[in-house]
């Protein structure tokens, strides 16, 4: 061996274990920047709304609350919409990174992929057809159209020469998702009963949910998350190909079995519980790639923490704009994700998972 490619080969260790090192510092850097920013956030959750409040009334009322004081009254009431938007963004965040790790397809989202238009549908059948009210009864209808509107779009997008390909699953939930929007429409155009108990669940809120609507969907949302978590390897052999994937020792049809589970509990109880909210589960895996690497691994709990930060803050946002009313969260999740998701194209090649 030459004195060239002794030293060459002594680098090549150097730099790889000097990049492994800059990763881990920026994964442990934003890992415990959203860590601080989401306990900020559900702060000021509490804190900031069309009453405000002082931090040291806040802490008060969750430290030793009054039931006759009205400012401990509102601030208990903002708890269970803090917690439901915190449950509601790591769910969504989860959902859309293994969707676009199980779909290799940077537009793996419930929302583009036609999952929540499945449950949305199923949610205003139920209003349409059996009078359903409750979020306790949404529940079991949203979880049950997701899980249908998955198993069609993979059963399509595998028909046919080939697999199921990123391009086929993106035509296929594209071609579903406009479809079932149609249903929907036709449905509320039908029934202005239908029409005025939707609208306002459809545009994607957190408002005035309570502990019971909450401890409804948490155990879904709680399973889903540790199927999704548990993941990760199997997603980064996945990546490689499916035949690599197989000769790593991977059961193909399992794996993608138990993330369309995740995902259907997550998506599907995400959706029951504010409706549809766009945008997160498509911006926040990417974010997180583009800061750190494409290891589900890592990619999966950041994404459980970074989401919760993007929908509160919009929560917030929202609160605070258009006094003394507010703007849904759903909403403003599209106006600032689809700039972020921008930026973030522009800064990088859509495709590079």
């Amino acid at each position: 061996m030459t004195t060239t490619e002794s030293l060459r080969s002594r680098r090549v260790p150097a730099v790889r274990g000097t990049r492994r090192a800059v990763l881990s510092v920026r994964v442990l850097v934003l890992g415990t920047g959203s860590a601080v920013a989401l306990v900020v956030l559900c702060f000021a959750s509490l804190a900031i709304g069309s009453q405000p409040f002082d931090p040291g009334t806040v802490v008060a009322a969750l430290t030793a609350p009054d039931p006759n004081d009205a400012a401990d009254a509102i601030i208990g009431a903002r708890v269970p919409r803090t917690v439901a938007g915190v449950l509601v963004g790591a769910a969504l965040g989860l959902s859309g990174g293994v969707l676009q790790g199980v779909t290799r397809n940077p537009l793996g989202d419930a929302g583009l992929l036609g999952i929540n238009a499945g449950a949305a549908v199923a949610v205003v059948l139920a209003i349409f057809t059996a009078g359903v009210g409750s979020l306790t009864g949404y529940v079991w209808f949203a979880l049950a159209g997701a899980a249908v509107a998955t198993l069609v779009i993979f059963a399509l997008a595998g028909l046919g020469p080939g697999r199921a390909t990123p391009l086929k699953l993106a035509i296929t939930g594209a071609t579903v998702n406009a479809g079932l929007a149609s249903v929907i429409s036709g449905v509320l155009v039908s029934s202005s009963e239908s029409f005025d108990a939707y609208r306002q669940w459809q545009v994607g809120l957190i408002a005035g949910r309570d502990w019971e609507q909450v401890l409804v969907v948490a155990p879904f949302l709680a399973v889903g998350a540790v199927l999704a978590l548990a993941s990760g390897p199997a997603l980064n052999g996945l990546a490689l190909g499916d035949d690599v994937a197989r000769g790593l020792g991977q059961r193909i049809g399992l794996t993608r079995t138990l993330v369309c589970v995740s995902v259907v509990l997550l998506a599907g109880g995400a959706t029951a519980l504010a409706g549809p909210v766009a945008f997160v589960g498509l911006v926040i895996p990417h974010a997180v790639r583009a800061l750190t690497e494409p290891d589900y691994r890592t990619v999966l709990p950041l994404c459980a923490l970074l989401a919760p930060v993007l929908l509160l803050g919009a929560d917030i946002v929202g609160r605070v704009i258009a006094p003394p009313g507010e703007i849904a969260v759903g909403v403003m999740t599209a106006v600032i994700g689809a700039p972020v998701f921008i930026a973030l194209v522009r800064r990088r090649k859509l495709g590079a998972l």
